[in-house]
């Protein structure tokens, strides 16, 4: 058994200088890469971080304008629709001002015309009043004239 110690120990002293050389590799490989390395990655990180949070709040921003300019686009639209409202009340009510005075007038051609046949048919009347009154006279004055009258006139027309 005392071989195998002696050649254990012998091992361990040959390793040694392995040993110590790996431990120097991995303090110049920390030293020199990995904290370097780590550092840009960190910095890597809070890199990214910022720039998605910055992106985020641009995000936030457009969809704030977004809505902004939807809110105005909304508005906009309603201002039109109530000025075509505006503007079709203030048509109907040119429209309508213009039958009441188409109508008025139509009225007044009406009465103007009813004034005129009223006086016509009154003049009629007056006109037929006269004119059956000297029929009555003529025919009275033939019937109280008589035969001979009659006569008379027929024989000389004959």
């Amino acid at each position: 058994m005392g071989n195998i110690g002696q050649e254990l120990a012998q091992a361990f002293v040959q390793a040694i200088p392995t040993v110590i050389f790996v431990a120097l590799l991995v303090f110049i490989l920390r030293r020199i890469l990995f904290r370097p390395l780590a550092a840009v990655m960190k910095e890597r990180d809070e890199l990214s971080k910022g720039a998605v949070a910055r992106a985020r709040e641009r995000a936030a921003q457009a969809d704030a304008r977004a809505a902004e300019y939807e809110a105005r686009w909304l508005k906009a639209r309603q201002e039109i629709y109530a000025q075509r409202e505006a503007d079709r009340r203030t048509a109907l009510a040119a429209r309508d001002e213009v039958v009441k005075q188409a109508r008025a007038k139509a009225d007044a051609t009406v009465k103007a015309a009813q004034g005129d046949l009223a006086a016509q048919a009154e003049q009629a009347r007056s006109e037929l009043a006269q004119s059956s009154r000297s029929l009555a006279d003529q025919i009275a004055g033939t019937i109280l004239a008589g035969p001979a009258a009659a006569g008379g006139v027929a024989e000389g027309q004959g």
